[in-house]
């Protein structure tokens, strides 16, 4: 999204150099135009300057001002922080991980958990196609949901 938000200022930038801007009432400003590369290139660059003065004054004197307080904390490798969680999608994983205290167990868990998943699509034949014929598939699949939520 930034390239293509640039790439538009560049397109813009060339348009308003050729054309020249508009104005509402469609008559003739050019008498009244300044020429952009003095007056805007030197502003521009004044701001960039300022800019990359401030930036590189907080580098110098406080390079931790803008940091996190938590990079501070020695490690310790036998306990995740707290404050570290997956994404949303992958709460359920997480917490089936968390579930379990066996380290094989929690991963065969998560990888069954997947597997019914493209397990069932092949072993499913039905004559039917209707889900309104199989109420007991809608309470799987209402389970299956409640489940994951309450995982996640």
């Amino acid at each position: 999204m930034p390239f293509i938000i640039a790439a538009l200022s560049i397109v813009h930038l060339i348009f308003l150099h050729q054309t020249g801007s508009n104005n509402p009432l469609g008559l003739n400003s050019n008498k009244d135009k300044i020429p952009f590369h003095p007056f805007f290139s030197i502003k521009d660059l004044l701001g960039i300057i300022i800019i990359i003065f401030a930036l590189v004054t907080i580098t110098l004197i406080d390079p931790f001002i803008l940091g996190d307080v938590e990079n501070f904390i020695p490690a310790n490798p036998l306990v995740t922080p707290v404050h570290i969680q997956p994404e949303w999608y992958f709460l359920f994983a997480y917490a089936i991980l968390r579930s379990i205290p066996n380290k094989l167990g929690g991963v065969i868990a998560l990888v069954i958990s997947i597997a019914i998943l493209l397990i069932i699509p092949i072993i499913n034949f039905p004559k039917i196609r209707g889900n309104q014929f199989y109420p007991f598939n809608q309470i799987l699949l209402w389970a299956l949901l409640n489940i994951v939520m309450l995982l996640t």
